[in-house]
Protein backbone atom coordinates (compact mmCIF):
# COMPACT_ATOMS: atom_id res chain seq x y z
CA UNK A 1 0.00 0.00 0.00
CA UNK A 2 2.20 3.39 -0.86
CA UNK A 3 2.60 6.09 1.44
CA UNK A 4 2.93 9.46 0.57
CA UNK A 5 4.50 12.66 2.89
CA UNK A 6 3.90 16.29 2.41
CA UNK A 7 6.56 18.72 4.14
CA UNK A 8 5.58 22.26 4.26
CA UNK A 9 8.57 24.84 5.55
CA UNK A 10 6.13 28.05 6.80
CA UNK A 11 7.29 31.32 7.52
CA UNK A 12 5.08 33.40 9.86
CA UNK A 13 6.03 36.68 10.08
CA UNK A 14 3.49 38.49 12.52
CA UNK A 15 4.89 36.09 15.05
CA UNK A 16 6.23 37.78 18.11
CA UNK A 17 5.77 34.88 20.13
CA UNK A 18 5.36 31.53 20.54
CA UNK A 19 1.48 31.71 21.21
CA UNK A 20 1.09 33.89 17.61
CA UNK A 21 3.10 30.58 16.26
CA UNK A 22 1.26 28.09 17.81
CA UNK A 23 -2.05 29.93 16.89
CA UNK A 24 -1.33 30.12 13.27
CA UNK A 25 -0.06 26.24 13.11
CA UNK A 26 -2.92 24.83 14.86
CA UNK A 27 -5.40 26.59 12.65
CA UNK A 28 -3.96 25.59 9.57
CA UNK A 29 -3.37 21.73 10.50
CA UNK A 30 -7.07 22.09 11.88
CA UNK A 31 -8.25 23.17 8.43
CA UNK A 32 -6.59 20.84 6.42
CA UNK A 33 -7.34 17.76 8.67
CA UNK A 34 -10.61 18.69 8.30
CA UNK A 35 -11.18 19.00 5.08
CA UNK A 36 -8.89 16.54 3.54
CA UNK A 37 -8.41 12.55 5.12
CA UNK A 38 -4.77 12.85 6.06
CA UNK A 39 -2.59 12.94 9.39
CA UNK A 40 -0.51 16.22 10.17
CA UNK A 41 1.63 16.97 12.70
CA UNK A 42 4.33 19.89 13.70
CA UNK A 43 7.49 18.33 12.92
CA UNK A 44 10.01 20.63 14.48
CA UNK A 45 11.42 22.50 17.98
CA UNK A 46 9.58 25.40 18.46
CA UNK A 47 13.07 27.11 18.85
CA UNK A 48 12.22 30.26 16.39
CA UNK A 49 8.79 32.13 16.36
CA UNK A 50 8.25 32.65 12.68
CA UNK A 51 9.59 29.56 11.16
CA UNK A 52 7.58 26.52 11.36
CA UNK A 53 7.59 22.52 9.19
CA UNK A 54 5.15 20.39 9.06
CA UNK A 55 4.17 16.66 7.73
CA UNK A 56 1.24 15.51 6.01
CA UNK A 57 1.04 11.81 5.35
CA UNK A 58 -1.45 9.87 3.43
CA UNK A 59 -2.03 6.12 2.50
CA UNK A 60 -3.93 4.65 0.17
CA UNK A 61 -4.10 1.55 -2.58
CA UNK A 62 -3.58 3.75 -5.43
CA UNK A 63 -0.51 5.79 -6.30
CA UNK A 64 -2.34 8.29 -8.72
CA UNK A 65 -5.06 8.98 -6.04
CA UNK A 66 -2.12 9.85 -3.59
CA UNK A 67 -0.95 12.14 -5.94
CA UNK A 68 -3.75 14.25 -6.87
CA UNK A 69 -4.42 14.44 -2.69
CA UNK A 70 -1.19 15.96 -2.10
CA UNK A 71 -1.27 18.55 -4.75
CA UNK A 72 -5.00 19.19 -3.45
CA UNK A 73 -3.53 19.54 0.12
CA UNK A 74 -0.69 21.79 -0.72
CA UNK A 75 -2.94 23.94 -2.85
CA UNK A 76 -5.04 24.32 -0.06
CA UNK A 77 -2.29 25.02 1.97
CA UNK A 78 -0.83 27.95 -0.28
CA UNK A 79 -4.42 29.64 0.10
CA UNK A 80 -5.16 28.98 3.67
CA UNK A 81 -1.78 29.95 5.13
CA UNK A 82 -2.31 33.90 3.06
CA UNK A 83 -5.67 33.86 5.41
CA UNK A 84 -3.56 32.79 8.69
CA UNK A 85 -0.50 35.36 7.66
CA UNK A 86 1.98 32.77 6.89
CA UNK A 87 3.84 32.01 3.68
CA UNK A 88 4.45 28.58 2.70
CA UNK A 89 8.78 28.94 1.79
CA UNK A 90 8.73 25.20 0.48
CA UNK A 91 6.97 22.21 -0.20
CA UNK A 92 8.02 18.44 -1.21
CA UNK A 93 6.75 15.26 -1.81
CA UNK A 94 8.31 11.75 -0.67
CA UNK A 95 6.80 8.62 -1.71
CA UNK A 96 7.58 4.56 -1.63
CA UNK A 97 6.02 4.62 -4.92
CA UNK A 98 7.09 6.59 -8.32
CA UNK A 99 3.89 9.28 -8.26
CA UNK A 100 2.50 10.54 -11.08
CA UNK A 101 3.75 13.87 -11.66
Amino acid sequence: MPIATLTLELAIEHAQSLKDRRQAVRSLKDKLRHSFNISIAEMDDALLWNRATLGVVAISNSAAYLSGQLREVEAAARRLSVGLGCEILDSYVESDVPLDE
